[in-house]
């Protein structure tokens, strides 16, 4: 019978002196000792820490964990929730050592559960799961911007060295600006218009911007690398992508968008012409990598005309042969789907009980994840009222005549810049709620009916769950190799095993 340690460490954690009640210090703590209290745990310390479980090197975190590590016994580290703890799945080798040694043991108040080195394959997997759906979640957050960035991004100005094609200048009153480069300028739009045609290849078109006289900044020639970011990059049809989200910029594009997108669906193979089968989605493009060389596995499509008329067609997958690296062979892409099929048979989790304890594991963390999104989206709420208040009040000083116009213009301005980063991180937690419930819809499907739902999905939905399992995807002529993301290593067989393996590679070199 497990034995439960009987000494303990809080830890209480907040990202800012600021944070939001509920979740304070003093809150955390309060439950967190009472929680100690009835599992009958002796609170030797209490690590309060103010920092993020996303950014950094997290030094007060790992202080703790050494503290933890210098005693003889077991200790447990009682924290309110899985995110007060981490929010970043390359942190679990950070946790996994320690646990397994014996060291130490994680218990989650919210969630309700322990992990320790005996603890049951789904119980962790259960970790793990809540892991990702709280990193879907920062990741989200992470795009709330400081003010003077905010301010920018809204009057549509690029913040930063100009990009290949515009060069950095000032206006005439000294300010910073970015203006169209009348040498490269005129040569980025024409790549761009005969790339947009679909007959030439990147390669072609490397050589083509060295035949025009492209060269960077630093006054090299672009190479195929540099064209393939170039031709991405939205800036030269008038929008500029900032941590991940697009604004229109103030600056003349150098293309239409219409030429932007002809170019992406060259790009990516979407296009008919003049390709006899870019049309085609290939379900493993760009996804698997050749183990003998490296390159990206290709995908081509051979057909067979019988006499009657009837066509045939089948879907290749071109990689190199192990046994002699120089020559090219062709692999059936049904072969590899049928392998990628299997894996999915085996994530999902078939024993009844151990599902429905993972379903509730997960609806704890949703519960939870609402009550703090909606804490948070209050507050802003609350403050932006105020500052409506404010601008009332700021009027009525306007028009007694206790404030010139140059001092309520300021103020107003203010203010206002406030009211719209408040509108902003709305929109972000709003984005951040909906990715986190994408993710955690996803991890429900896949632990409850992953090969079902797999089988029946067409290829882009195909291709998205592959690369949300998948960490890693290899051709080695006909044998496809893989590692999986955590924790579907742990999914893939759960039903099988108690003790838990982390980084399980399926391609052992």
């Amino acid at each position: 019978m497990h034995e439960k340690a009987t000494k303990a460490i809080i830890l209480v954690r907040v990202s800012t002196r600021e944070q939001e009640e509920g979740y304070s210090i003093e809150a955390q703590k309060y439950r967190l000792v009472e929680y100690c209290q009835r599992k009958d745990l002796e609170v030797i310390e209490t690590f309060e820490i103010i920092e993020s479980s996303s950014r950094g090197d997290r030094k007060h975190f790992k202080e703790m964990i050494k503290f933890a590590k210098s005693h003889r016994e077991t200790i447990a580290i009682v924290a309110d929730k899985v995110d007060r703890v981490q929010r970043r799945v390359s942190e679990i080798s950070l946790l996994e050592e320690p646990i397994q040694a014996g060291k130490i043991e994680l218990h989650f108040r919210t969630e309700g559960y322990v992990i320790d080195k005996n603890s049951q394959s789904h119980a962790k997997l259960t970790w793990g799961m809540n892991v990702l759906m709280a990193q879907s979640y920062v990741d989200n957050l992470s795009d709330n911007v400081k003010r003077s960035l905010d301010h920018k991004l809204r009057k549509g100005e690029w913040i930063g060295p100009a990009p290949l094609g515009y060069l950095n200048s000032r206006d005439e009153k000294g300010n910073s600006i970015i203006v169209l480069d009348p040498v490269r300028a005129p040569i980025i739009k024409k790549i761009f218009e005969e790339y947009a045609t679909g007959g030439y290849t990147l390669s072609y078109m490397a050589k083509k911007a060295k035949e025009f006289g492209l060269r960077s900044k630093k006054n090299s020639y672009i190479n195929k690398t540099v064209l393939h970011r170039l031709i991405q990059k939205p800036f030269y049809y008038g929008e500029m992508k900032v941590k991940g989200e697009m604004w229109l910029h103030c600056y003349p594009p150098i293309i239409t968008k219409e030429t932007f997108m002809a170019c992406k669906d060259v790009r990516l193979g979407w296009n008919k012409k003049p390709f006899k089968y870019g049309g085609k989605d290939f379900l493993f493009r760009g996804l698997i990598t050749c183990a003998v060389t490296g390159r990206v596995v290709s995908a081509e499509t051979h057909s067979k005309t019988y006499p009657n008329g009837k066509i045939d067609e089948w879907t290749y997958l071109a990689t190199w042969d192990p046994k002699n690296p120089s020559k090219k062979i062709y692999v059936r892409e049904d072969e590899i789907l049928s392998q990628v099929e299997e894996v999915f048979k085996k994530i999902g989790i078939r024993d009844p009980e151990m599902l429905q304890e993972t379903l509730a594991y997960l609806k704890n963390t949703n519960e939870a994840k609402i009550e703090e999104h909606d804490q948070a989206t209050a507050l802003l709420k609350k403050e932006h009222t105020e500052i409506e208040s404010k601008l009332n009040a700021l009027l009525e000083l306007r028009l007694g005549g206790e404030l010139s116009k140059e001092e309520f213009q300021a103020k107003k301005q203010q203010l206002k810049d406030r009211q719209y980063e408040i509108d902003r991180l709305l929109k972000v937690y709003d984005e951040a709620d909906d990715k986190f419930t994408d993710t955690a819809t996803t991890l429900i499907t896949l632990a409850s009916e992953a090969y079902e739902t797999f089988k029946g999905s067409e290829t882009p939905e195909k291709r998205k769950m592959i690369n949300f399992v998948f960490q890693n995807l290899q051709l080695n002529g006909r044998n496809l190799h893989y590692s999986l993301r955590f924790p579907f290593d742990i999914f893939e067989k759960t039903d099988t095993r108690t003790e838990w393996r982390r980084e399980r590679d399926s391609n052992p070199r």
